[in-house]
């Protein structure tokens, strides 16, 4: 089947669809999909616990504003992943909203080069459109030079660059009430 973008849909054998773009299926993560999402997201942000049972519920419950993608490869092997969400607050270089946000995107070290990042940027691209967005965001950390090359391959342009700042404000005792981030597991 061919939807109304043009891109062949398969169904899933858990009732769910897949867009079929350059020979991959993308598809919004499901249930049978938690363990290589998180066995890959977990690749992406190791220092971060695994997804607790309220995150996943929130993503996979079809959140308005979160979504989770999964490429899978001919053999059904997960590729990669993409997260992303709908901000509504001020997304910096962005004039509109809602504002479509890549909050993050990984695929294997063995299927880089090869498509799996551009398709699931076109997945989680077409949802936002679905829910009438007509901005794409993400952002990168400063010294990540290899992000902002993918970014700039997929047609994203860079906005600004920006410094964060913080200050510690200190308990009624006079000593900060946090772990500073050095301190932190």
């Amino acid at each position: 089947m061919v939807d109304r973008r043009g891109l062949e849909v398969r169904n899933r054998p858990d009732g769910e669809s897949s867009l079929m773009i350059a020979g991959l299926a993308i598809a919004r993560c499901t249930e049978a999909d938690i363990p290589e999402w998180i066995q890959l997201r977990h690749q992406l942000w190791p220092w971060n616990e695994l997804l607790d049972p309220e995150d996943v519920r929130r993503i996979l419950g079809r959140s308005a504003t979160l979504s989770a993608f999964i490429a899978r490869g001919p053999n059904g092997e997960a590729l990669g992943f993409a997260e992303a969400s709908l901000r509504s607050d001020y997304v910096n270089g962005c004039d509109s909203s809602p504002v479509l946000f890549l909050e993050g995107i990984f695929v294997d070290s063995s299927h880089r080069r090869q498509g799996v990042a551009r398709a699931l940027c076109d997945a989680v691209a077409a949802w936002g459109k679905g829910l009438g967005c007509i901005e794409f965001a993400s952002d990168a950390l400063f010294e990540n030079t290899e992000s902002h090359a993918f970014h700039a391959a997929l047609g994203f342009t860079e906005t600004e660059r920006v410094v964060y700042f913080r200050k510690a404000l200190p308990s009624e005792s006079g000593t900060p009430s946090y772990a500073p981030a050095e301190d932190r597991p």
